[in-house]
């Protein structure tokens, strides 16, 4: 069920459609708008002549930067697990399959 998300960017409201859940799409919007904000808090003590689209494009960078980051860390965690449950796997499997000349 469609539902409406209105945001407020640079004093003016947003509003679109969520598709599915309309409570992260809000999360979402929410996120955006601290990221727009903190670019321009960034951005303004650099220049008196920003624009709103810098201000985006900033934002925008911030959020991929923080995406190809949390990416690393996912590939990371994922690469760190596999190690170990192959380590775990190497000492459990003679404990599960001892050999009949142990005996």
């Amino acid at each position: 069920m469609e539902q409406l998300v209105t945001i407020e960017l640079f004093g003016h409201p947003f509003t679109f459609k969520a598709e599915t859940d309309a409570a992260q799409a809000k999360e979402v919007a929410d996120f955006l708008v601290q990221e727009v904000s903190r670019a321009e808090d960034q951005l303004s003590s650099k220049s008196t002549n920003i624009t709103k689209r810098i201000i985006l494009i900033l934002a925008a960078l911030n959020i991929a930067n923080q995406y190809f980051e949390l990416r690393q860390k996912h590939n990371d965690l994922l690469q760190n697990i596999s190690e170990r449950s192959t380590n775990l796997i190497g000492k459990l499997e003679p404990l599960c399959n001892p050999t009949r000349d142990a005996v």
